[in-house]
């Protein structure tokens, strides 16, 4: 009689858990009732076995040797030996008093590879899949694996992707799992839509969310391929959009993510309710504190009436009135917005509520994640410390000067309770990105024609948070060598100390060639927490020289060489926004530098600067910049013409490099001047294409002036009479840097500037 597996009757059979390698365990023998006069088993036979011991083929059948000829014990048996996974297939048969075991092993992976694999590393792919070398092979565990494997590439966007699995059979029952893979293309998004939006268009709204459709020019970028967790973050968007908006009842129904029939592209559906658009109606403070007054706080509050509704306004006003009253010298202090909602007359009080928060204090503060930077580089960021009372502000400003830092791709800050009940922990978790930096240049200007630059930098060295840099310019009419290194912890204070070393040649706007060879040392410190200073030394070797013979004689006379030593400081007071895009705020920044301290020129040289940065509307920025400086002499010593200022280009577009100013007549030769101030506003708004495109265009008006030197002749024009100009330009973002193309045209000049129309940049680096 044979029994196989689908003979096997259904039946309890107890099992214990599966030792490692993956056999299971020998079933449980139980006590079950026999029926009476069946034949006894006289010899179990095991064929077919090659790795594996008869005996342990025995062990994992319930029927022994002397037991009774049960078919139900039989049956089970044939389970137990399936149910371990050792075998890929097992038949028994009777003969008389002798069972015949005959069994067929899975084999043993001797190797585990993969191939096609092209967008995700071999590492990623093994660490994923559970099975290994040495492990039994089954259809089952290689089926799952596959299923992993194809999550793994779902979730980076590739939903085509296909896994099959091959097999190579080697000596001795063993194979090599080769698992062949067809990326495929990423899954892009054809088509994003939306349901219920009224008051914003389906467009106005794909450029509020992250998720973008696959278009060409996305090249760069992964926000066109499909991502669950992108479009989780999408709906907070949308949610934080029309919360700004004023739509307080607004919320997101549903976001559908559906595959095309091809598998190649996802056509995604949001489904929204805008609800009403409220407005601010009344907006009071109340101060549960006894020392605190409503009036005195109640003037942060920059919400007007009737402004439409911001959630983003309620929670800088929650900041505010924390931070005004801390500076009172109440640190433990909780503003709560009490909002009160009138969905008839579609209006929002605002009670914001000022009370004493619970007295906590930080017990520790414990920072993971950084694998190479020190602990001490981040934690001298804080401005908080062990022991001192909880402070969510500071807490946040803590969080973003760790962020400015720029050694870390991501920045969370989170408290959590301590071993008491007025202690919590500060949980600091980063994750590290690159600071090392290598790149080539190629660009141009109309300053200063081709150019090239070889760039070098570490702005983590040794995870100390220390600064080296190295930097080569090669242009038509400028070449540039400069070296420099900052401790921004000097002495593990908040003292940042540097140390430069430069050599420039660059042909002048004037007929001559400059050559400038020097070193520097500064120092720098922050004297609040918006203000900086700093003071700085350099000592340079300057030279002029190939002179024109047909240049003004006034360049002639300054031919020759001279050492400087020049004794600088720079304060700064900026409340920008962003350093690099900012969209509000201002900066202000006095430099002064005196010359004489040693050396062969003296002269005190000033300039003060600022600009002031307001968002009209989404991407809609307002900015005015100015500066002014004076340079003069000290003793007997003229200000030489490679100390002077040169007006024109950037600072008053319309006109040349050195195209306004004090002016030699007879060779038309600039020779800059001693006074000049120089002004800018300008508005930059986007110009209605994708924001993927990076395009933005600008409207500006620039005036100016620059004159004043030490000495007088009949043949140099010089007046301080103002320059003024108006124009358009165009700034592209393009994947291959920055290209800005300003178009400007003079509106006041005199009839010895020199203008230009058209001023182009462009530069790279890869």
């Amino acid at each position: 009689m044979l029994w196989t597996p689908a003979q096997a009757q259904t039946g309890p059979t107890i099992v214990p858990p599966a030792p490692r390698g993956g056999a299971a365990a020998p079933p449980l023998r139980r006590s079950t009732p026999v029926r009476p006069g069946l034949p006894v088993v006289a010899e179990i036979v095991v064929e077919g076995t090659q790795r594996i011991e008869p005996e342990t083929v025995r062990s994992y059948m319930l029927i022994k040797e002397g037991d009774p000829l049960d078919p139900d014990r039989i049956n089970q048996s044939l389970k137990g030996l399936f149910s371990t996974g050792l075998f890929a297939d097992v038949t028994l048969r009777r003969e008389g008093d002798v069972i015949f075991v005959r069994v067929v092993e899975n084999p043993i992976i001797n190797r585990i590879a993969f191939e096609g694999d092209k967008k995700l590393e071999q590492e990623v792919l093994r660490n994923e899949v559970q099975l290994r070398p040495r492990i039994v092979y089954t259809r089952t565990r290689v089926q799952n694996d596959v299923k992993r494997i194809l999550d793994l590439y779902r979730r980076t966007g590739r939903f085509a992707a296909t896994v099959e699995p091959k097999v190579v059979q080697l000596p001795q029952n063993r194979v090599d799992l080769i698992f062949e893979i067809d990326e495929g293309p990423l899954t892009g998004i054809r088509r994003i839509s939306f349901i219920g939006n009224r008051e914003f268009s389906d467009r106005a709204l794909r450029e509020v969310i992250q998720t973008a459709e696959t278009r060409w020019y996305r090249f760069l970028t992964s926000d066109d391929t499909y991502d669950p967790d992108r479009l989780t973050f999408d709906r907070e968007l949308l949610r934080r959009h029309y919360l700004r908006s004023g739509y307080a009842d607004f919320r997101v129904v549903s976001a559908v993510a559906e595959l095309t029939p091809d598998r190649k592209d996802f056509f995604i559906t949001f489904t929204i309710e805008e609800g009403a658009r409220y407005v601010f109606d009344a907006l009071t403070v109340e101060s549960k504190i006894k020392d605190v007054k409503p009036e005195a706080i109640q003037q942060v509050i920059e919400i007007e009436k009737d402004d439409w509704y911001d959630s983003e306004a309620v929670d800088d006003t929650v900041v505010a009135l924390s931070n005004a009253v801390g500076d009172l010298g109440f640190a433990f202090v909780s503003v709560l917005p009490n909002v009160r909602r009138d969905r008839d007359k579609r209006k929002i009080d605002i009670k914001f509520v000022v009370q004493e928060g619970p007295r906590v204090f930080i017990e520790r503060i414990d920072i993971g994640g950084n694998v190479r930077t020190l602990d001490k580089v981040i934690r001298r960021e804080f401005q908080v410390v062990e022991g001192d009372a909880f402070n969510s502000t500071k807490l946040r400003r803590s969080r973003t000067r760790i962020q400015n830092l720029g050694y870390f791709s991501r920045v969370d800050v989170n408290n959590i309770p301590g071993s008491e009940a007025d202690k919590t922990v500060i949980k600091v978790d980063v994750s590290e990105q690159s600071t090392g930096e290598l790149s080539v240049g190629a660009g141009f200007s109309s300053q200063n024609g081709p150019l090239v630059d070889l760039r070098i930098r570490e702005r983590n060295l040794l995870g100390k948070g220390q600064d080296l840099r190295a930097s080569i310019t090669i242009a038509a009419s400028r070449q540039n060598i400069d070296v420099g290194f900052t401790e921004p912890y000097f002495l593990d204070k908040e003292l940042s100390f540097g140390l430069d070393a430069f050599h420039t040649a660059s042909s002048n706007v004037s007929e001559f060639e400059s050559i400038v060879t020097g070193a520097g040392v500064r120092l720098g410190y922050r004297l609040a927490e918006n203000w900086s200073h700093r003071v700085r030394y350099t000592l340079r070797r300057d030279e002029i020289t190939d002179v024109d013979n047909d240049a003004s004689v006034f360049i002639q006379n300054e031919e020759g060489t001279d050492f400087v030593s020049v004794v600088g400081q720079d304060l700064t007071y900026d409340r920008r926004n962003s350093k690099i895009e900012p969209t509000d705020g201002f900066v202000v920044r006095l430099s002064n530098d005196v010359a004489g301290l040693g050396g062969d020129i003296s002269y005190l040289k000033s300039r003060l600067s600022g600009a002031v940065y307001y968002g009209v509307a989404q991407d809609w920025v307002v900015s005015t910049r100015g500066e002014a400086g004076y340079i003069f002499g000290l003793g007997d010593d003229d200000v030489r013409i490679s100390d002077r200022f040169f007006l024109g280009g950037d600072k008053l577009r319309g006109f040349d490099n050195g195209g306004v100013g004090p002016r030699d007549t007879k060779t038309d030769d600039a020779l800059g001047g001693k006074f000049v101030y120089s002004g800018t506003v300008e508005m930059t708004f986007p110009l209605g294409l994708p924001k993927q495109f990076g395009v933005n265009g600008a409207v500006f008006t620039d005036a100016g002036s620059l004159t004043d030197l030490d000495f007088d002749d009949p043949i140099i024009a010089d007046t301080a009479s103002i320059r003024w100009s108006a124009g358009i330009g165009i700034a592209w973002r393009s994947p291959f840097g920055p290209v800005r193309l300003d178009f400007a045209v003079p509106i006041l000049k005199e009839d010895f500037d020199e203008t230009e129309n058209i001023r182009f940049n462009f530069g790279t680096r890869f």
